[in-house]
């Protein structure tokens, strides 16, 4: 199959490949970008392993030809920290045990990255709907919700010492 030029901005940078136009954006990060983070975990676009921001929204890496992502600001969970720091979330992942064996966790640390970004409170049954698209097979969920509220805090902590300073 013959292969075309496109251009992507990923986690901030501009990158130009080619590609077959039929390339999954999954496989674009994953084979020619080397940003394994997120994982092709079902093929059925059911699980949220892949979840990946375009412009901000969390969508499934699987399902997104490469090619249509173009002029659009691709974040990958590799893009995420924040100036070479761990986001709220990544840390309180880590720290409440919001993983096991962490190959779903890149999709779920996508998805509350956006809920946090349009709800800086959300209540239990906002955080429950956002993360309905995704699955884990190692956890009860119940230390992902309470990393969830533990990031929440940390980052009103955050905003409360930046509001604080002159």
């Amino acid at each position: 199959m013959k292969k075309e030029l496109i251009q992507l901005r990923v986690n901030g940078r501009a990158q130009e490949l080619a590609v077959e136009p039929s390339k999954l954006l999954l496989d674009v990060l994953r084979e020619d970008l080397r940003l394994t983070g997120s994982k092709r975990g079902c093929d059925a676009s059911s699980c949220g392993d892949c979840t990946v921001q375009v412009d901000g929204i969390p969508m499934l890496a699987c399902t997104l030809l490469a090619a249509s992502c173009q002029e659009q600001e691709i974040t990958t969970v590799e893009g995420v920290s924040e100036h070479g720091s761990l986001a709220a979330i990544q840390k309180a992942y880590g720290d409440w045990g919001g993983a096991q064996c962490g190959f779903c966790t890149p999709g779920f640390i996508m998805t509350v990255k956006h809920l946090l970004a349009v709800d800086q409170n959300p209540r239990e049954d906002d955080i429950r709907a956002a993360l309905s698209g995704n699955l884990c097979r190692c956890t009860g969920y119940s230390q992902m919700y309470q990393a969830i509220k533990a990031a929440i805090q940390a980052e009103k902590q955050g905003m409360e010492k930046a509001e604080a300073k002159p």
